[in-house]
């Protein structure tokens, strides 16, 4: 059971506005490889102004929105919607949240995620989220909002997760989990070199002490986490690490990085050096693999690394 019935495929807006309302030009040569948001920069009047107009999806490549760090092709058609009144939310429409379905069936979805989208509704991000745009397709679990969803990523973080299609399905994956039977491999690159090729980091994390929006080893409530790595590649001055996780906490093999020190680059939050022109995390989950809770067999699902983050190493290796 690899890949999806019909192939994998892009979730994109659905209406358009009104003729004369956008604003459309198509990416020249010299432009191919930059990101959205600078290359909107000028137009718009700044890059924070394309950002917002980007994460309200008002902008739009070939007729799909996509994240502000798409990496731009010559000969694709960018265009702009005129801008929200004065107040309007700029939170992301749910029909407009861009997704791609790696693997589907009857029973649960495999979806792919871009960095930039929030998992399901949170503190400062009650809408526009994957869950919401998956309301219609995913259901299970205790919580409403968040149906179907049993495992999340980070916000910046891009790859793949599972989604149950009806309740049951979802108390199986939910106990696959449990019994380490979901396997997930995260690809990341870190500053430094880890001492040893491979290792286990048993690490109890939990809410810092001190700055709650964190977590980390120094906490209060400590729960139990555990993270595998194998250097896969050595730079001058960092490394490709795949990384298979035991427990999932929140942030986990991030502050686990960091607790080794070697953070992940583009982190920010945790002390990951901002090089070879990231601006998000480099941390991917690159492949899903577990037993079909129904149908039996293997489910087995790979996601290749986004442009950004395949340009990232290509400039640690040019070091």
């Amino acid at each position: 059971m690899t890949g999806d019935r019909g192939g994998p495929r892009e979730q994109t807006a659905a209406g358009h506005a009104g003729a004369g309302e956008r604003r459309e030009h198509v990416v020249g040569a010299a432009d191919a490889g930059e990101r959205l948001d600078r290359h909107l920069a000028a137009t718009v009047g700044s890059r924070a102004q394309a950002a917002r107009l980007i994460e309200a999806g008002l902008v739009e490549v070939d007729g799909r929105v996509v994240p502000k760090r798409h990496l731009l092709v010559a000969g694709e058609r960018v265009s702009i919607a005129r801008e929200p009144r004065a107040g309007a939310s700029t939170e992301l429409p749910t029909d407009r949240v861009p997704f791609r379905v790696a693997y589907e069936d009857d029973y649960l979805l495999v979806v792919d995620k871009p960095a930039g989208v929030v998992v399901h509704p949170a503190r400062g991000h009650a809408t526009g989220t994957l869950a919401q745009a998956l309301a219609r397709r995913a259901a299970g679990g205790e919580d409403p909002a968040r149906a179907g969803i049993v495992h999340r990523l980070d916000r910046d973080t891009s790859g793949l997760l599972v989604v149950a299609r009806t309740a049951e399905v979802h108390r199986q994956l939910k106990a696959l989990l449990a019994a380490r039977q979901l396997h997930r491999e995260y690809l990341t690159l870190v500053d430094g070199m880890p001492p040893a090729r491979s290792g286990t980091i048993d690490a109890p994390i939990g809410r810092d002490r001190h700055a709650r929006l964190l977590v980390s080893l120094d906490t209060d409530v400590p729960r139990a986490a555990v993270t595998h790595f194998e250097v896969l590649r050595r730079f001058r001055s960092a490394a490709l690490l795949q990384v298979v996780l035991d427990t999932g906490r929140t942030h986990q093999i991030r502050v686990h990085m960091r607790a080794i020190g070697h953070p992940v680059i583009g982190d920010r939050a945790y002390g990951g050096s901002l090089r070879f022109g990231l601006e998000r995390q480099f941390l991917h989950a690159a492949r899903l693999s577990f037993p079909h809770p129904v149908g039996g067999g293997q489910v087995d699902v790979r996601s290749p690394l986004p442009p950004e983050l395949a340009r990232a190493l290509e400039l640690a290796a040019g070091e």
